[in-house]
This record gives structure tokens, sequence and C-alpha cells, in this order.
């Protein structure tokens, strides 16, 4: 797949590739059959309730050779087309407004993180899908001006878990996927006898389109245009294997949306119908680079959510360790 020129950033022919195109009433069908309300308690963890103490031990074993890889974004302050709300940082104290001996600098950070240039987790109150939550909850009802009274990030809390990525842009031997290119249920398993690894019961999926990389080459475009992420057909074969977590260099949806009048799909299907929290923008380069040099796809990842009680999700530095 090749590369556009620096002049143009923005998606190429390419972004027609986000098809096959899913009817309202077939997309509903499968928001029903992949539902797993009423399934666990804590029923606002979700998914997160597969993660027992006998995974966590299991996940350690992918620890070999201890790199650690941190697989957030840098603080974005600067606007543009994929950071229309930039986050903010400032200086509250220079040192010189309090006894001196040892003098102090503070600072202030804040950010609208729910968009494309802070890596963040969306916990389960954060989607609702015609009108409802995960577990049936009627948005309305929970989510407030005060925050959410279900489905809350604190209700998550931290979670250690084994780790896959699927690398395909490696997979494929392009540097990157174009933004508006699907990822099939496909190209889920052929990227698995590829890298060698096999997506299980509480896992968290990673899947690198190449995102940053591209970004980095050829500049920003609005990722809400076009954006290369996953077909709603992947889901099925994700709920199947029992994911914990969802996550990517995108938002995990492929853009343009294949569904009629459902912006993010994907997101409505992974955390309204089988209650995945989900991963957005990450930076999965380092990732990529160190899975590539220990030939191996899995390792232990740790994600520590910020404790917000009635938060919608938290900004958050996932670290992977191989």
């Amino acid at each position: 797949m090749t590369s556009r020129s620096a002049g143009a950033p923005g998606p190429g022919p390419a972004a027609a590739g986000n098809g096959p195109a899913v009817s309202r009433r077939d997309f509903d069908a499968l928001f029903a059959s992949l539902r797993t309300w009423g399934r666990w308690d804590p029923a606002d963890r979700g998914a997160w309730n597969r993660v027992t103490a006998d995974h966590v031990r299991r996940a350690t074993a992918a620890v070999r050779s201890g790199v650690v890889v941190p697989l957030a974004l840098p603080w974005n302050t600067r606007p543009g087309p994929d950071n229309r709300r930039p986050a903010l940082h400032h200086m509250t104290d220079l040192g010189d407004v309090e006894s001196p001996e040892p003098s102090t600098h503070k600072d202030f950070i804040a950010a609208d993180y729910h968009g494309k240039g802070v890596t963040h987790l969306d916990a389960l109150s954060h989607i609702a899908y015609r009108g409802r939550l995960y577990d049936g909850r009627t948005a309305g009802d929970v989510v407030g001006a005060a925050g959410a009274r279900f489905g809350a990030v604190s209700a998550l809390g931290p979670l250690v878990a084994r780790g896959v990525l699927l690398d395909l842009p490696a997979v494929l031997s392009v540097r990157w996927l174009e933004p508006g290119r699907a990822v099939h249920a496909e190209d889920v398993t052929a990227a698995e006898r590829a890298l060698g690894v096999t997506i299980g019961e509480g896992d968290a999926v990673l899947l690198r389109s190449g995102h940053v990389r591209r970004r980095t080459e050829l500049g920003a475009w609005d990722p809400d245009t076009a954006s290369a992420g996953l077909h709603v057909d992947a889901v099925p074969l994700l709920a199947e294997r029992g994911v914990a977590l969802l996550g990517g260099d995108g938002d995990s949806d492929v853009r343009p949306s294949p569904v009629e009048g459902v912006h993010s799909p994907v997101h409505a299907l992974a955390v309204a119908a089988m209650g995945v929290p989900l991963l957005d923008n990450l930076d999965l380069e380092a990732l990529s680079a160190a899975t590539a040099e220990a030939g191996r796809y899995e390792f232990l990842l740790v994600v520590a959510p910020l404790n917000v009680p009635g938060g919608t999700g938290s900004p958050v530095n996932p670290v992977a360790v191989l």
C-alpha cells in the first residue's frame, strides 16, 4: 500500500474500503446477539470481571525481557484537525509565591479527553445505544450533570492483563493502513497466524493501524472523517474469544462508518452491548518495534485510570511489559 504525498495528509482512495455496508436493522440484530447484559456482578465493571487473579498470574508469564513500553501520546496542547479541543497545561507556581527554601514549581493540567488528541480509556458510561448503557440501564436515569452513577471509571479500577498486539502493517508489509481501511474478522485471524499469537479469554487486544506513523510522516488529518479501524464484522470474533479490553492507535472504529445512522458502531457493540471498555489514541509505534525485536506479540499490559467518581473515562498511560 503506497502512501500519499506530504502535501495531502488526508485519506486516499482506500477510504472506500470501509465496507461492506451494514443496514441499521442488521446492526440492531448484531447488537442484540452480542449483549452480555445481566452476566456480571458488579455490572459496571463489565468484561473486566473476566480478569481474575488466575488471569493476572498467567499474564505475568508473558514477561521475559522486562522491557517496559509506555503507550500514551504526549499531552497535546496544540490545536489541529485531530485536536479541536486541546489539552491545557500551564504553570501555577514558579517558585516565587511561597516561603523560600525549598522553592516549588507547580502546574495545572486539564483535558476534554474524549477526542482524538489524548490517550484515554472509555468507561461503560461513555456510550449509550438507543438510549441505553451497558446492562440495559437507561442513560438519562444514571448520567447527569454531576457525572455517572453507573458505569463510571471509578468502578473499573486498574487492569492487569495479557495484552495482544495485532500489528496489521507488519502483517501486510506496509507502512500503515490508509484512513478508511476496514479490518475484518479474517484480517484478525490472519494476523494471529502471521504473528504467532492467539486471542484468549480476558485478553486486552490492541490494533495497530500505523495511524501515529502516518501522522508523523504526512501530517494531521481529521480522523472523524476517515480512519482505519475495525469493521463491525470483526466484533463477533472478539466476543467469542472473550476479550476484556479493546484498544488501538485510532479509536477502534473504521471511519466513515459502514452503518448508516451509527457513527461509532464498534463503540456501541463493545461498550454498550458487551461491556468491553476501549482504549483510544494509543501510540503503538514503540510497541510494534519491541514486539518485532522480541519475535512475540503478547505481553503484560497495565492500565491504571484516574479514580474519578462519576467519570465517563480517564486519560491514561498504559504500559506494556515484555
